[in-house]
């Protein structure tokens, strides 16, 4: 994006709207999906390393709560997120069976690659 904003002015909104288009095409859900697991994946919760269900919502939006645990719900369904179920609590992590197409996807929605 930085190289964007130094071409020529002539043409600097077309490549900013481009730019944008781009991160639009994307619902809600896989937004949010992909946050969850750059989360994850930015912290290494995978293997032997676990975290509680209950802070997957942690940094998002109050209003975005309920969303949150649905999709982390779906991510656990999908075998993205395995569970490991404690005395203390549900805890999850990420599956490295499928951390390939893990990163594809953050890297699709979000544009961070690792």
């Amino acid at each position: 994006m930085f190289l964007l904003m130094l071409l020529y002015s002539k043409y600097r909104n077309i490549y900013i709207l481009a730019f944008l288009k781009n991160k639009m095409d994307f619902s809600d859900e896989d937004k949010i999906r992909a946050t969850i697991l750059f989360h994850l994946r930015r912290k290494k919760i995978m293997g032997g390393v676990h975290t509680p269900f209950d802070t997957l919502k942690r940094g998002f939006p109050s209003h975005l709560g309920k969303a949150a645990d649905k999709t982390a719900q779906v991510l656990i369904r999908k075998g993205f997120l395995i569970t490991k179920p404690t005395s203390y609590g549900l805890q999850v992590y990420l599956n490295k069976e499928k951390l390939k197409e893990i990163e594809d996807f953050i890297k699709k929605v979000l544009g961070y690659e690792f």
